[in-house]
């Protein structure tokens, strides 16, 4: 079913809607935001910003005084964010901007306590345990929270986990992998997972269906994927596996999805920048062996006409979602 935007411009491609009224339509229609939307945005924007100053606030505070901040106060204040935070998640409705706002300012609290804690007793931690006991904390507030944002948060956070555990012990990866790619093939192989597990239950649950999310979720899928074929192109003897046959897979996966199942020009755009990318990679190391200037302007002439190709399809599958 189109959408209200796609329908007004289909009328004013067809004619039945004269250039002079375009602007009412507009305002009736409601795609052109009013002044009660401009002020609810406003106060949705200040909202967010509001919560996430405090929230940074209280770590900045602690730690530019950290020499003169005995230890209970550091914890006191930290401690009193994260409740305050919290009774305010419950006293607001649980669907309510105010309400999401509390739950993530107790989660990067939450943060900030765990490098306090290490920090204060020195504990002799690694640094990805701060951030993967973070995730393992907030998981609870996750799943209470029902909230986009959180899950992302969640993920980027285990992410990180990963990238600081291989940076530490990247001799015990050597038992299943046996080179630096090892890293990439995890952080794609996880972010795939919750990309597929979160696009299967945003059909179920609706506060998942947040497109900015899902597309995050894709570009962290796609991002290690692509450089994991360009490691490929330029360092062979460093990667494992047969990331162009992976790449094209997934390349293949994410357009019939997106494409056929559910449309999503993002995606699409996304895929065309991964081929265009690893393309000129493959044709600049077999081309680019002397400083041979032709060479340099093949190249651009290729860039040129992938992208302007790339765009052509684009603004084609568009046209034909509007018909």
């Amino acid at each position: 079913m189109s959408t209200p935007r796609e329908q007004l411009i289909e009328l004013i491609e067809q004619g039945v809607i004269p250039e002079e009224k375009i602007d009412t339509a507009l305002t009736v229609l409601k795609i052109v935001p009013n002044g009660k939307k401009w002020q609810a945005f406003i106060d949705y924007l200040l909202l967010w910003l509001g919560g996430l100053a405090l929230a940074f606030a209280v770590m900045f505070f602690i730690a530019y005084n950290w020499k003169d901040l005995g230890r209970f106060s550091k914890f006191g204040m930290v401690e009193g964010a994260i409740v305050l935070a919290v009774v305010a998640y419950c006293k607001f409705a649980e669907d309510s901007i105010a309400s999401k706002v509390s739950i993530l300012v107790a989660t990067i609290s939450l943060g900030v306590l765990l490098a306090l804690y290490g920090q204060t007793y020195q504990t002799g931690a690694d640094p990805w345990q701060l951030f993967f006991n973070w995730a393992l904390l907030m998981l609870p507030w996750a799943i209470v929270g029902r909230f986009s944002a959180i899950w992302i948060v969640w993920i980027a956070l285990i992410n990180v986990s990963i990238i600081l555990y291989y940076l530490t012990f990247r001799g015990l990866f050597g038992l299943v992998f046996s080179s630096e790619s090892a890293m990439l093939w995890i952080i794609f192989l996880f972010n795939t997972l919750a990309l597929i597990t979160w696009q299967l239950l945003a059909t179920t649950w609706q506060w998942l269906s947040e497109q900015w999310a899902i597309r995050l979720l894709a570009i962290g899928s796609g991002v290690p994927l692509t450089c994991l074929v360009l490691l490929s192109i330029f360092s062979p003897q460093e990667v494992v596996g047969y990331p162009g046959l992976v790449w094209g897979l997934w390349l293949a996966a994410m357009y019939y999805i997106y494409r056929y199942v559910r449309l999503d020009l993002f995606m699409l755009a996304g895929c065309c920048l991964s081929t265009i990318t690893i393309t000129i990679s493959f044709l600049s190391n077999h081309i680019l062996h002397h400083d041979d200037a032709g060479a340099f302007l093949l190249l651009a002439l290729i860039v040129i006409g992938m992208g302007s190709g790339a765009t052509l399809w684009l603004k084609n599958i568009h046209r034909e979602s509007l018909s």
